[in-house]
């Protein structure tokens, strides 16, 4: 606990196998609640959460990232989680700033919390390819002037929130794709939620999961459309379900429970 608000660490996992203790060691005391969404992995992802102590949910088959997101937050507020950090299993972010992350959101200032790549000029310096450095500067600085606010970046994997924030977005309406990560932030800036960062170093290695420049291509896109939804739906000139405070909340079943685990890999 900090601050007296329950912690949950949630991870959105495929094919982690190689990775997963290391997060799972460098986790602080602090954390509650550990739970596991593995998106029906080709390797023994899951098998290796529940030997670690982790709460783990299969998907019955991959439904992709955005969707592993819905399961992820939906089973942390089941378990009665006031803050919820989600850490990616590659390794790629440090699970130590889970704390400051889950502080900055239980001191009440911040609803979301970002660890930022770019703050702090790190991310080159911890292996991010140049096109994905130059891509992230750019998309980050057109959904700046046209969403009105001043990020760092919207495009990490690493982020802290409130239980009222994700009770409260429409997370339901969002693509099950990456591109949910961004049109989750987008979420929160039409309905005036706070949004921190920190700095964050990160690290590219061949065990941590990279979309592939194909799909880089296609998430770049996809951060384009969600803004000028954004903008369209905030001027009134055209609705977006992903906008609208009546859009499906997380609330669905699409998994089976981590005693399944062993007959679902076989």
């Amino acid at each position: 606990m900090i601050n007296g608000k329950r912690i949950a660490v949630v991870m959105p996992a495929y094919n982690a196998e190689k990775t997963l203790e290391k997060t799972i060691q460098e986790l602080p005391s602090e954390v509650d609640i550990k739970i596991l969404v593995d998106d029906s992995s080709k390797d023994q992802t899951a098998i290796l959460a529940g030997q670690l102590g982790v709460s783990t949910f299969v998907h019955d088959r991959n439904y992709g990232y955005g969707r592993n997101q819905q399961t992820c937050y939906r089973e942390a507020l089941a378990a009665g989680a006031d803050i919820v950090v989600m850490v990616h299993p590659d390794y790629q972010y440090t699970p130590a700033l889970v704390n400051a992350m889950a502080s900055m959101v239980s001191s009440g200032v911040y609803d979301m919390v970002l660890a930022s790549r770019i703050l702090g000029g790190g991310a080159l310096k911890g292996g991010m390819p140049f096109y994905k450095y130059v891509a992230n500067r750019l998309l980050t600085g057109f959904q700046n002037i046209f969403m009105g606010v001043k990020l760092s970046e919207y495009h990490t994997g690493f982020r802290a929130f409130s239980r009222q924030l994700l009770q409260s977005l429409p997370l339901l309406e969002n693509s099950d794709d990456f591109v949910f990560d961004n049109q989750m932030i987008a979420q929160a800036v039409m309905f005036g939620y706070r949004i921190g960062e920190l700095s964050c170093p990160t690290r590219y290695f061949d065990e941590a999961s990279s979309i592939s420049f194909r799909r880089s291509v296609r998430y770049g896109l996809g951060v384009l459309s969600t803004t000028f939804r954004f903008l369209a739906h905030k001027i009134g000139l055209r609705r977006s379900s992903i906008f609208e405070t009546s859009g499906r909340k997380v609330h669905l079943h699409y998994y089976c429970h981590s005693s399944q685990v062993s007959e679902h890999l076989g």
